[in-house]
């Protein structure tokens, strides 16, 4: 019952995403909370200290979509700095591995290395949402297939549905907000 409920506010998390919805914040608060539960029993516990992070992007998101932007107002799409985007790929893999490493040698994780590696990429890819920089769909993109296979290996299907379905929401937010950039192409920002 309680993945099932994580699953409904995890959709409706994408779906304002998406929608730029500041109301996405709120959503993903509650699944991120019920989502710690369900991984802990699953031990994947990568993926349950993600929710912890997750929910702290979260509050922050909240705040950066009302005020983050010019002057203090509502946040717009963009694209990640140059700088940044290097940043961030160098950061998930120096943490991927070292997480990594610790979850094969700390604990009883069935899969540490594709944990470890989904937890990294996924805090990146939700920095970078928090920023509302359209790169993060790209991001979520290649971590949900990832996702879809570990959680398949686990016998969790609800969650994988979900993660199947975010999957196919992560392409759609990609289109979505790349027209609210007015469809200019993805070329190399600062």
């Amino acid at each position: 019952m309680t993945e099932a409920v994580a699953v409904f506010f995890g959709f409706v998390y994408v779906i304002f995403v998406i929608r730029q919805n500041v109301w996405c914040w709120p959503a993903g608060l509650i699944s991120a909370a019920l989502y710690a539960s369900v991984f802990f029993q699953a031990r994947l516990y990568g993926q349950m200290a993600l929710q912890g992070v997750y929910i702290t992007f979260m509050i922050y998101g909240w705040y950066e979509w009302l005020h983050g932007g010019e002057g203090g107002g509502q946040l717009s799409v963009s694209r990640a700095p140059g700088r940044w985007r290097a940043l961030l790929a160098a950061s998930g893999v120096a943490f991927a591995l070292a997480f990594g490493l610790f979850l094969k040698h700390r604990t009883d994780a069935v899969l540490p290395f594709w944990d470890a590696g989904t937890v990294s990429f996924s805090l990146v890819a939700q920095f970078m949402t928090t920023r509302k920089w359209i790169e993060n769909w790209l991001v979520w993109i290649a971590v949900d297939v990832v996702y879809v296979g570990i959680y398949v290996s686990q016998r969790l299907y609800p969650t994988t549905a979900l993660f199947g379905t975010f999957l196919i929401l992560a392409v759609l937010g990609f289109v979505k907000w790349r027209r609210s950039l007015g469809a200019e192409p993805l070329g190399e920002v600062g």
